[in-house]
């Protein structure tokens, strides 16, 4: 089912393709080749995201920043069509979280937009951000920013918005499509590398606590 509501997104909307793809030969693909591995070996998800020995930690976030949002992308475009300016005013999480969108270029001040208007501007984002080589660089030699992990953290912390969004407001399209464990996989695999490598500051992961220490045992 979940395969074919994938298909169902690609066919429908170019918009939520994966956008970002490793170099085969590049160490960065070697990586990300050994986790996809780990994971479907079914390891436990813990020990899935520990950082594999010899290897640079810039590295393993870089693939792991770059998987997710591949992964949350089309999560969130198999349920767009239940997301809409009518439906979602407001990017929230519920009653108590409201999420407002700030950038460098448009949106200098924290600005209220409806959930699609924030979801699209955050894949745009984020798609600028890992394709610009001064901050994701894939030539070998050429060493990551200063700044790199500071700019992973606020990333991430934006795509845990979608997971708020999601699990919120439209967790029964979720569960009608038949995607709920898929989609429960992917968040347990992102909240345990979030946790290992302490990339989210605990207050933005309060609106799914409660879901949190049901599922992440």
């Amino acid at each position: 089912m979940m395969a074919l509501c994938l298909k169902q997104v690609f066919n429908k909307d170019k918009t939520f393709r994966p956008r970002k793809k490793f170099e085969p030969g590049t160490q960065r693909f070697e990586l990300y080749k050994k986790a996809q591995a780990s994971l479907k070996s079914g390891l436990d998800l813990k020990a899935v995201v520990q950082l594999p020995p010899g290897e640079s930690i810039n590295d393993w976030i870089a693939v792991h920043v770059v998987d997710f949002f591949n992964r949350i992308n089309l999560i969130y475009g198999t349920m767009s069509e239940y997301c809409t300016e009518k439906s979602c005013p407001i990017m929230s999480g519920g009653l108590k979280y409201e999420y407002r969108w700030q950038d460098d270029s448009k949106y200098k001040k924290p600005t209220k937009l409806s959930a699609p208007q924030y979801m699209c501007m955050l894949m745009d984002w984020i798609e600028m951000l890992i394709n610009n080589e001064d901050i994701f660089p894939t030539r070998i030699g050429v060493p990551f920013p200063k700044q790199f992990q500071q700019v992973c953290t606020k990333i991430l912390t934006r795509l845990f918005r979608v997971f708020v969004h999601v699990y919120i407001h439209h967790f029964d399209s979720i569960i009608n499509m038949g995607a709920e464990a898929h989609v429960n996989t992917c968040y347990k695999h992102f909240y345990y590398f979030i946790r290992e490598f302490s990339l989210i500051d605990h207050r933005e992961l309060e609106p799914l606590k409660e879901m949190t220490e049901r599922i992440c045992h």
